[in-house]
């Protein structure tokens, strides 16, 4: 088999594990990724004591607005400022209208240009353009194109086996505490969403889980929302993709590309391990959550204030 059929079957491959090869009428949507079928935009999900808001798309399972929680100093987020999301690349018409409605005024697209290349640009409405603010991923999409590309049962229980998907998910948390280039990614994320002349914001990964979920962690706790409330954000992505994942899973295995894809299942799924890697690093390089703020990502005071005036009521 030629190189260039090597290089397109992977591609394809990893497409399916990652919102592209799958037609747009198979894909479950996100009311349907969350067990709530026949939810409208805005519905609550009640994933645990704080109210998850969906936004319910075709092309997209994991899109959510931050705001809604409740903080230690009592007050809550504000909705309608902050959403979080999968890739939007495969997004309907009917969902565009949907997005359109959110009045973004940025897109912060964290994928590498592997990624971009191979699942597509994001499909925004018209005016609006995703600003490129890419996070490593430590070479994960490639070993999955390589992985899954191969066909081969023993390749991929080599790569992806006995742990070790589950230690390339804890190494790829942990670079986003160690890296100077994730924390600069991160912390113009965040400037931006401190900026008062700044509208509505959408950020988003591939998956929207982990680079996603991750930016979406550190912001609830600057903004004072409960740790657990905040861990409690992070894990609802298991909830919200689950269903879409199983299909995916389901798809690899009956196209031949993998005997056991329940080997993905670490590489779909969040987990407290991860989160727990990611800040225990941060404990051990700058002693607290507010030094990784103020040491890591660079935040002074006063943008830390603005984040609290503008996000917070």
């Amino acid at each position: 088999m030629s190189r260039v059929r090597i290089r397109s079957g992977a591609a394809a491959a990893v497409a399916a594990f990652a919102l592209a090869a799958l037609p747009t009428a198979a894909l479950p949507t996100a009311a349907h990724a969350a067990a709530a079928p026949g939810a409208a935009v805005g519905s609550r999900h009640q994933q645990q004591a704080e109210p998850i808001r969906q936004i319910v798309l075709q092309g997209a399972v994991n899109v959510r607005d931050l705001g809604g929680y409740r903080t230690w100093t009592g007050g809550q987020v504000r909705q309608g400022l902050v959403y979080r999301s999968d890739a939007l690349g495969k997004l309907t018409d009917a969902d565009v209208t949907t997005v359109s409605g959110l009045g973004l005024t940025k897109v912060i697209d964290f994928r590498i240009p592997m990624e971009v290349q191979y699942d597509g640009a994001d499909r925004l409405p018209a005016g609006l353009s995703p600003t490129a603010r890419p996070v490593s991923d430590l070479g994960l999409y490639g070993t999955l194109v390589a992985a899954i590309g191969s066909g081969d049962p023993v390749t991929q229980e080599r790569m992806l086996g006995g742990g070790r998907a589950e230690a390339y998910m804890r190494d790829i948390y942990r670079t986003f505490v160690t890296s100077p280039e994730n924390r600069a990614q991160f912390a113009a994320t965040l400037r931006d969403l401190a900026d008062g002349r700044q509208g509505p914001v959408l950020y988003h990964c591939t998956s929207g889980k982990d680079r996603t979920g991750w930016v979406s962690y550190v912001l609830l706790r600057a903004l004072a929302v409960p740790e657990e409330s905040a861990e409690g954000d992070y894990l609802a992505s298991n909830t919200f993709r689950a269903a879409y994942d199983a299909r995916v899973r389901a798809g690899l295995k009956q196209s031949g590309r993998m005997q056991n894809p329940d080997l993905l299942i670490p590489l779909q799924e969040v987990r407290q391990d991860y989160l727990d890697s990611a800040t225990a690093q941060m404990e051990a390089d700058y002693g607290s959550f507010y030094g990784y703020l103020t040491q890591g990502l660079g935040l002074d005071l006063q943008t830390l204030a603005k984040l609290q005036s503008k996000l917070v009521r």
